[in-house]
């Protein structure tokens, strides 16, 4: 299978920055359920989340490797 090859444009940058803003939330909402939650098998599934979720915001990071880590950190 043919791999495709990224789109590091700057316009696709301002798009990732949007997307990793909206993941960076998506980590907060499920750590607010996880604060609220006692099962312990919705617990291991929101905790899966987190993880799958911080998989995505490195492969943007490494996708702009060129970007500076404050970029990200203030995100």
């Amino acid at each position: 299978m043919d791999e495709k090859e990224e789109d590091v444009s700057e316009e696709s940058f301002q798009k990732h920055v949007k997307f990793y803003k909206k993941l960076n939330k998506t980590i907060l909402n499920i750590q607010n359920e996880i604060k609220n939650s006692q099962d312990e098998m919705i617990l291991k599934h929101l905790k899966e989340r987190i993880d799958a979720i911080e998989l995505d915001k490195k492969r943007i990071k490494n996708m702009f490797k060129d970007k500076n880590d404050d970029i990200w950190d203030n995100l």
